[in-house]
């Protein structure tokens, strides 16, 4: 499959969550000093549809790896888990393409994946899925570290908002810059140049905020963010945000 340009799409997926089983990327000093990928281990791809054969399946306990091939060419796809009938056509749009992907399950690394958001045995638009639906499912599925233990009694910072508070009234904080204070529940690190991050205040029945920034926040901190509020976010690919929070930094 040939990618041809850049289409700025993210993130997705919502189920690789971290754990023991859960794969991640490995980063060889030759891939690191050579990638193709300037932006980070984690590619967006052009937002096409794909119409694939599967040909290979490598089940976990919440994902699959699906060897497809496409115009005569093979490669890996990970999906979250689905029943998959090899020899079976399927349909799939967009996805992430990432680099040294390692399965602890299988103990191999995959040199070349993408990871895609679910597939349909329909065309896309002519009764498969809709593009960006389940978004937010979509996104969680890029790898990361995840925190177990919500937060419990956090105190905000001076002048910071609750999230309760923020998703109560979204349109009043659109495009603002305000601050949170909040649990570092799960990490993304340099995904599209940047770290995405997911918040708890406890405000808002365990919601997740989801912050870009550049900064390291290590998993499990409370910290508290300044950054823009953004709404109906759209990354391409068919996946977007309801409400982001962009570029924030740690105060």
């Amino acid at each position: 499959m040939k990618i041809i340009g850049l289409n700025i799409a993210l993130l997705l997926f919502l189920m690789f969550a971290s754990c023991e089983s859960s794969p991640k990327v490995i980063e060889s000093e030759d891939a690191a000093g050579n990638s193709e990928m300037s932006d980070g281990h984690t590619h967006a791809v052009p937002d096409e549809n794909h119409k694939v054969v599967a040909e290979e399946t490598l089940s976990t306990e919440k994902y699959t790896y699906l060897k497809v091939s496409e115009n005569g060419e093979s490669f890996w796809i990970a999906i979250p888990k689905t029943p998959v009938e090899i020899g079976a056509t399927y349909y799939y749009k967009g996805g992430l393409l990432k680099k040294n992907f390692a399965s602890k399950e299988y103990n191999r690394v995959f040199e070349t994946i993408y990871l895609v958001s679910g597939i349909s045995k329909q065309p896309i638009g002519q009764g498969g899925p809709a593009s960006g639906s389940a978004v937010d499912q979509a996104l969680a599925q890029v790898p990361g570290e995840e925190a177990t233990a919500p937060p419990e009694n956090l105190k905000p910072a001076p002048g910071a908002v609750k999230i309760a508070t923020l998703m109560g009234n979204l349109s009043k904080y659109d495009g603002k810059v305000i601050k949170i204070t909040g649990k570092c529940m799960k990490v993304n690190p340099m995904i599209m140049g940047r770290n995405w991050i997911h918040i708890q205040d406890g405000s808002a029945n365990n919601f997740d905020l989801t912050v870009t920034t550049s900064e390291n926040v290590p998993l499990g901190s409370v910290v508290t963010l300044e950054g823009t509020i953004a709404l109906n976010k759209d990354f391409g690919a068919g996946y977007r945000y309801n409400v982001i929070m962009e570029g924030a930094t740690v105060k």
